[in-house]
């Protein structure tokens, strides 16, 4: 079994509250869970505006599995116009 984590750190540069950030995310992390059926949640960073920390685990018995879904989430993300990303880490477990 291989699990699969990444943890990507958000800029979100039209959120003016924390209001304005949590809908973006929840947003974000919907459709990261029924998209790529993987589990999904804000981390770190819960009382900044404009920046915020998502975590993502996938868990197969392959590992190239888990490495291309990972790949398919970050891709993803970097494509929505409301987030930017920092950094992303990716380990397995």
């Amino acid at each position: 079994m291989t699990i699969g984590i990444l943890t990507i750190r958000l800029e979100i540069p039209g959120s003016n509250s924390l209001k304005d950030k949590r809908q973006a995310l929840k947003s974000l992390l919907d459709i990261l869970r029924n998209r790529f059926n993987v589990s999904a949640a804000e981390v770190d960073e819960n009382d900044t505006w404009r920046r915020a920390v998502i975590g993502v685990a996938c868990v197969s018995n392959d590992q190239a599995q888990v490495s291309a879904v990972l790949n398919k989430v970050t891709r993803y993300v970097e494509s929505d116009p409301r987030v930017g990303i920092l950094e992303t880490r990716m380990e397995m477990l």
